[in-house]
């Protein structure tokens, strides 16, 4: 639990919060990598924050382990020519961390813009620190539906077959990435 931001080159260390929510160092390191990642900012050390069990939970996907979590933070790459972080505040200092976050996204090839408005929940395990389970919940909400629930299970394991993970903080230095 003792990686700081400074180690794991997070680049998101201005964490906002709302008046009276106060967030510890370790809390600030887990706002800024998860900032990170929806800025399509993944590395192998980031994603080493997060528990081999973890899962990532949103309207298109619900991923539950590393080998379906990390390619979905890596496909963000593959996926936009473009992401902007419009805002973010963190709304609740507990066990999820709470979060606003709206995002401006520019798919490649066909250049559609898109405008994601949030609400992060970030949930992670006092004992060892780690990461496990974000949910993003796209205008406050999750699918509860079967059939919604088919696509996303399918999303999350046919995303790793189409996006590569590095292997290496050498490879991911490759791809721009740490």
């Amino acid at each position: 639990m003792a990686t700081g931001s400074k180690d794991l080159n997070i680049e998101n260390t201005n964490i906002k919060t709302a008046s009276g929510v106060e967030l510890d160092d370790h809390q600030r390191t887990l706002v800024g990598s998860v900032l990170d990642l929806f800025a399509g900012r993944p590395s192998l050390k980031k994603l080493q924050l997060w528990s081999d069990e973890g899962v990532f939970e949103d309207p298109i996907t619900k991923a539950e382990g590393r080998k379906q979590y990390e390619p979905q933070w890596y496909g963000l790459q593959t996926a936009f020519s473009e992401i902007e972080r419009l805002h973010h505040e963190v709304t609740n200092g507990g066990n999820p961390i709470s979060m606003d976050l709206k995002t401006r996204y520019v798919i490649k090839g066909i250049h559609k813009e898109q405008t994601i408005s949030s609400k992060i929940n970030i949930f992670y395990d006092k004992a060892t620190g780690k990461i496990t389970k974000v949910e993003d919940k796209w205008d406050g909400k999750l699918p509860d539906s079967s059939f919604t629930n088919i696509f996303r299970q399918l999303n999350s394991v046919t995303v790793p077959t189409m996006v590569s993970v590095p292997k290496t903080d050498e490879d991911d230095a490759k791809r721009g990435n740490q």
